[in-house]
């Protein structure tokens, strides 16, 4: 493979490509020979960090199919390279950093680094690999140099090192059933509660047996990975709808006190009510912000998408909402530079259920806040009240939608994706039912008066695509459509973007309008001159 191999599975701090045959057009370009040379260029990398000639690095995998073969070309490229592997098996993401802080754990069998093999909500076919040093996941600029490693560098031979086999999850496990018992001073605070888990094909279903189950909740309903290898035919997702709605009629069917949703390698997750309702997006924010500013008051950092809502409820509730740019390792980062110069900045958090919490490392992992969200739940039922009491007062938009729009091939997508946007800002201040958001860190954010949707926009390129995503909220009943409308003769103006996604809600918009016109007519034709 060339360097430009290696670097085409550059995926922001990741390592991802298609590691499965079988969907037409996507050849495997994440193979077992690039796999066992990215472990050996960690290693090397590894090695520069810590001052050591040899490291020990973990390996642990979800459960893809091509999980265990690319588990395999790690372990092979580690030991062949002088360095031992210390293999976890099937594991999420945050667990392989968690070995890394755990000091029992490495007083037995240090540990330097990890690997995770995983590809997160990505389809079947697809895999990669998530880093982890003792001081958190890699940044973008570490993978590269690992890439570039991988295509470069003289990798020593005929130098083999060992192979471990030493499994963490359980321990992992009942850290967070020991959390919660503490936390609550109760062995099974859960007991009388029933709490479903949907994991899907992913690593999440631990948390029924191993954490749900200790704590004396019924799992009965849950659903993931089944011991003969057999799972649902599903990849969950909190941010996908039909996921989202498969675990909300799952509640209801049960009559479950709470549900539960894990991505495959279990670093987001996303909730339910007993009443069926999503605890995700801005809803999942305002809950876990309003347990930890109750503790103390601070600043939550959030991505770009949040509603002008949520800002209301964190600054009701005694915070500081910071709105900051979209990706997890972008939020993350911005509380530690927040923390780092004295702001208290105890969570950050993405809409799309990536959670990091400064007591946890700022680690972004969908167990520890669905184990926070436990220790609520089981304190609010001491007291009569149930576990969404707290954001009652969070006003929700009466819409919301977001379009995503291509930009046509072959086109310089981030030069003229960056005209747009500094186009639609200067556009946005000379109407005068428009406002530019002045605290905005991404793209253009404005916000409509009452005539003209009640609500606002955001306009931002995507992080590594050649895609213009464009969301929207309104607080009015038809609102979205007013604002979308706006948008749309806006940006007729380009001809480099694909504006399919938006004419077709715009048309779907009118045929509905005509539908229910045509419904009242023939209902009462003399409608026209009441």
């Amino acid at each position: 493979m060339t360097l430009q191999d290696y670097l085409t599975l550059r995926n922001g701090t990741d390592v991802r490509g298609v590691a499965t045959e079988g969907v037409e057009g996507e050849p495997v370009n994440l193979t077992e020979e690039a796999v066992e040379n990215i472990a050996k260029a960690f290693c090397v990398w590894l090695s520069s960090r810590v001052g050591k000639t040899r490291v020990n690095v973990a390996v642990g995998y979800d459960s893809r199919i091509s999980s265990p073969l690319l588990c395999a070309a790690a372990v092979k490229g580690i030991t062949s390279s002088a360095n031992n592997a210390i293999v976890t098996g099937l594991s999420t993401t945050p667990s392989m950093f968690m070995l890394l802080k755990d000091e029992k754990r490495n007083a037995e069998l240090p540990c330097h680094g990890s690997i995770m093999i995983t590809a997160s909500h990505l389809p079947f076919h697809r895999n990669g690999l998530k880093f982890f040093s003792a001081a958190g996941g890699l940044e973008s600029a570490d993978i590269k140099e690992i890439l570039h490693l991988s295509a470069t560098y003289r990798f020593s031979e005929n130098v083999h090192g060992e192979k471990i086999s030493a499994p963490y999850l359980d321990t992992y496990a009942l850290a967070l059933v020991e959390k919660v018992r503490e936390a609550t001073g109760d062995e099974t605070p859960l007991a009388g509660k029933r709490i479903i888990v949907d994991a899907g094909n992913g690593a999440g279903g631990f948390f029924a047996d191993k954490v749900l189950a200790p704590l004396g909740a019924n799992t009965n309903g849950s659903q993931f990975l089944d011991p003969d290898g057999t799972f649902p035919n599903h990849i969950p997702n909190p941010e996908n709808k039909t996921a989202m709605e498969s675990i909300c009629a799952a509640v209801k069917k049960t009559k479950a006190d709470l549900g539960i949703i894990f991505d495959t390698d279990v670093d987001r997750a996303g909730a339910v009510d007993a009443d069926g309702k999503e605890i995700n997006r801005n809803r999942l924010i305002a809950l876990i912000s309003a347990i930890l500013l109750q503790e103390r008051p601070g600043t939550i950092v959030t991505d770009s998408v949040t509603s002008d809502g949520l800002a209301e409820f964190i600054t009701a509730h005694g915070g500081r909402h910071h709105r900051f740019k979209r990706g997890y390792k972008n939020v993350i980062n911005e509380a530690l530079r927040l923390n780092a110069q004295g702001e208290y900045a105890p969570l950050a958090i993405e809409t799309s259920g990536h959670a990091a919490l400064m007591e946890n490392y700022f680690l972004d992992d969908g167990a520890y806040l669905i184990t926070r969200l436990l220790i609520e739940m089981a304190k609010a039922a001491k007291q009569g009240k149930s576990l969404t009491d707290s954001i009652q007062d969070l006003k929700m938009p009466e819409e919301e939608r977001e379009i995503r729009l291509r930009f046509k091939d072959g086109c310089d997508f981030k030069t003229l994706g960056k005209g747009l946007i500094a186009d639609f800002e200067r556009f946005a201040n000379k109407r005068p039912y428009t406002t530019v958001a002045p605290d905005n860190y991404e793209g253009c954010r404005v916000r409509f008066d009452k005539t003209h949707g009640e609500g606002w926009t955001l306009v931002r390129m995507s992080l590594h695509e050649p895609i213009l995503p464009i969301n929207i909220e309104s607080n009015a009943k038809h609102g979205s459509i007013k604002i979308l409308r706006e948008l749309y003769y806006f940006l007729k103006q380009y001809d480099f973007l694909d504006l399919t996604p938006m004419e077709k809600a715009l048309a779907d918009n009118r045929a509905a309008l005509e539908k229910n016109w045509k419904e009242t007519l023939s209902e009462n034709p003399f409608c026209l001159f009441s």
